[in-house]
């Protein structure tokens, strides 16, 4: 049996009796066994991740000895409560119960699945069995008698008077009928039956153990991420001098006509001089060289303060509430590392590694060097020192924090402790939970799942290296199809100021492609800036860019010929209008002849989803998707979307829209035939609908 809606989202507090034993223990009357929740990762080590407005749907194997019908709920509550929300459970099948509860609060949760013996409903049941037999009841109903009046008192105690009038009438009723026919009928009834769940002895009960949930606002979800070195925003391509924040701020608007969302900084802080590297990574900087922003420290301040020659604080702040004006938030890049000039160095010598000779050891990631960075060292004997090190850079966060940084992508965190990210990204978002950490961590699979189990609101992905469909197929349904769309958000960044991809080599038609790849596959994707200019030039065969800006200041014309502005701005203004593509794992692949081409869709879920698998069974309002992922090649491609999937019969006639171009087609079958032609279009982006029912975002 079930709770009844009316107990839906119902404040509780854990009832218990002193000497009560546990679940387990010796003499325990705890015997309702709950087991096999879904969803929990890791046996609830970490915790499942939510954005505020999902419905959280948990299911869970619920059986007892005996024949007793049960009861159970699904509870819910915030770090920050001490009370428990509640959603009724229902049996689905063998065993199996489900229910699902709305998430309103961005913050950490905990949800817990409790269980208990109908008692009401299984003496009704067996009255009733009785009754229909021809068996005299009275034992029965002195019973029943004795389970409404404990029933009144907890009714009583919840202030529930509806419930408690109720509960008095049936025993008024019991007491005044004179014959047990009557008496049956006055305790039998299903209203009753309904009062009586919404008030059961719940001393008894099992509950599971808490599960972990973080809720995140709606950004953590979805938003087009746009990378940029705040120095290198100049207005003339041929006078490239490096710029402040004050002098940056003529690119906002640009961008936010692009539809990003967020703008992504670069570390900000001030540059060493010590072993400063020149123009491609070179050892010989000279005198007017600007060096790397991540030889961080310098005479000038470390982590909490921002290079002079960018303006300082001030001008930072300011470029900050521009950003906000236009719409969108700035990220900002800290990477837990330090130039020799740092003033931890000084100050704390032991939270960095020394070698024989008692030299600091600067970076590597061989055959790389970092002669301008020393690498943090979270091992050093003195705990004390250990100790303040994860004290400092927590505060380094909150300072950015109170000046409205909200957002941050850690770089290299998995070349950090996985115990600090586990113990640092709660601890910030118990404050402040609409944080949001990004994990910069291109290495191997286990370590970047594992940073996004312990706390990382967002990852970056493979995805800048999966080139065909196939790979595509099977690395974006890993993502999205499997456990790890419970905690592992993909970041689709296309590129990185670090990373080049040989498939760039390609020219434009491949930055076409991997614009609308990224675009549409996720609900979260980047570029970093000078990809809208189909930037490709390559340090010999290295996967860097020539004149990086790393380690100069580069000025760009951003009207350049070729540039794919237009389709960055209208694939983002396509995200924002629809809703489908601003959810994560609704991603679906769809069967096309034709190798090199990609087919997939996005929609909403179209009425209740699934008690068992927690996925809809119908979609609506689809947004379909083909790519020749070959940028060398044209492809004809023969789509065969799931119509019924979207509630179009095999043989229903249906119009195909355009979402870019606008035109419409009408159609009859699951045969769409295009050319996908990377010398011209090689991608379609489209909806479709009865004809009697035009489509809605």
């Amino acid at each position: 049996m079930t709770t009844t809606k009316a107990g839906l989202r119902r404040a509780i507090a854990t009832v218990t009796i002193p000497d009560e034993p546990a679940a387990g223990a010796v003499g325990s009357r705890r015997s309702v066994i709950v087991e096999r929740i879904a969803p929990e990762i890791d046996g609830g080590r970490h915790a499942i991740k939510r954005v505020v407005g999902d419905r959280l749907q948990v299911s869970a194997d619920i059986f007892a000895d005996g024949h007793d019908l049960l009861d159970a709920a699904l509870l819910l509550r915030a770090d920050d409560e001490s009370a428990w929300r509640e959603a009724p459970m229902r049996p689905i099948e063998n065993d199996r119960w489900a229910g699902q509860v709305e998430l309103t609060r961005n913050r950490w949760h905990r949800y817990a699945v409790e269980a208990w013996r109908d008692r009401f409903g299984s003496w009704r049941d067996g009255l009733l069995k009785k009754v229909d037999a021809g068996v005299r009841v009275p034992t029965e109903l002195e019973e029943g008698r004795l389970l409404l009046e404990a029933a009144l008192a907890r009714a009583e105690e919840a202030k529930a008077a509806s419930d408690t009038t109720r509960i008095r009438a049936a025993l008024a009723a019991l007491k005044k009928a004179r014959s047990e026919s009557k008496r049956v009928a006055a305790v039998a009834g299903e209203d009753l039956l309904a009062v009586m769940r919404r008030h059961p002895d719940r001393r008894h009960a099992a509950r599971s153990a808490e599960l972990p949930l973080m809720v995140d606002r709606e950004r953590a979800r979805f938003g087009a991420w746009y990378a940029l070195f705040a120095r290198s925003q100049g207005r003339d391509p041929r006078r490239p001098n490096a710029t402040t924040f004050a002098d940056a701020e003529w690119r906002i608007p640009q961008i936010a006509a692009m539809g990003f969302d967020v703008v992504y900084l670069m570390p900000i802080h001030p540059i060493g001089t010590t072993n400063r590297k020149g123009p491609n990574n070179t050892l010989d900087a000279g005198a007017d060289d600007v060096g790397s922003p991540y030889g961080i420290g310098s005479p000038d301040g470390g982590h909490d303060a921002v290079a002079p020659e960018l303006g300082g604080l001030d001008e930072f702040l300011h470029f900050r509430e521009q950003v906000e004006a236009h719409g969108m938030e700035v990220a900002l890049d800290i990477a837990i590392q330090a130039s020799p000039d740092h003033p931890y160095v000084k100050q704390h010598p032991g939270w960095f590694r020394r070698a024989p000779d008692g030299t600091i050891k600067y970076a590597e990631n061989p055959p790389k060097k970092y002669q301008d960075i020393y690498p943090v060292f979270f091992e050093g004997e003195d705990a004390a020192e250990r100790e303040a090190l994860w004290l400092e850079l927590k505060r380094v966060f909150e300072v950015w924090i109170e000046r409205g940084v909200k957002i941050f992508r850690v770089d290299n965190p998995h070349t950090k402790p996985i115990p600090f990210w586990a113990w640092l990204i709660p601890e910030i978002q118990a404050t402040h939970p609409e944080v949001i950490f990004l994990s910069e961590a291109f290495t191997k699979p286990k370590m970047m799942r594992k940073l996004a189990k312990v706390g990382f609101t967002q990852s970056y992905t493979y995805f800048t290296w999966r080139e065909s469909a196939a790979d595509l197929r099977d690395y974006l349904a890993e993502l999205t199809q499997t456990e790890m769309r419970e905690y592992f958000r993909g970041n689709l960044f296309t590129n990185t100021h670090d990373i080049n991809p040989h498939h760039l080599d390609h020219g434009r038609p491949a930055f076409v492609i991997r614009t609308v790849l990224a675009a549409t596959l996720s609900s979260s994707y980047g570029i970093y800036s000078g990809w809208e200019l189909c930037e490709s030039a390559r340090l010999g065969e290295r996967e860097e860019y020539l004149d990086s800006e790393k380690y100069e200041v580069r000025a760009r014309d951003w009207d350049a010929p070729g540039n794919i502005k237009l389709l960055v701005g209208e694939l983002n203004r396509l995200r924002h209008e629809r809703a489908a593509l601003q959810r994560y794992d609704n991603l679906r692949f769809e069967n096309v002849s034709g190798t090199r081409t990609l087919f997939y869709r996005k929609a909403l879920p179209d009425g209740e989803l699934d008690p068992l698998t927690s996925q809809p069974s119908a979609w609506r309002d689809p947004v379909y998707v083909a790519v020749n992922c070959d940028p060398t090649a044209p492809e004809r491609a023969i789509l065969h979307p799931d119509l019924p999937a979207v509630g179009i019969g095999w043989d229903e006639p249906y119009q195909l829209i355009d979402l870019l171009s606008g035109d419409v087609s009408q159609h009859v079958g699951a045969d769409v035939a295009f050319v996908l032609d990377p010398a011209g279009e090689p991608f379609r982006i489209f909806t479709i609908a009865p004809l009697d029912r035009p489509p809605t975002a």
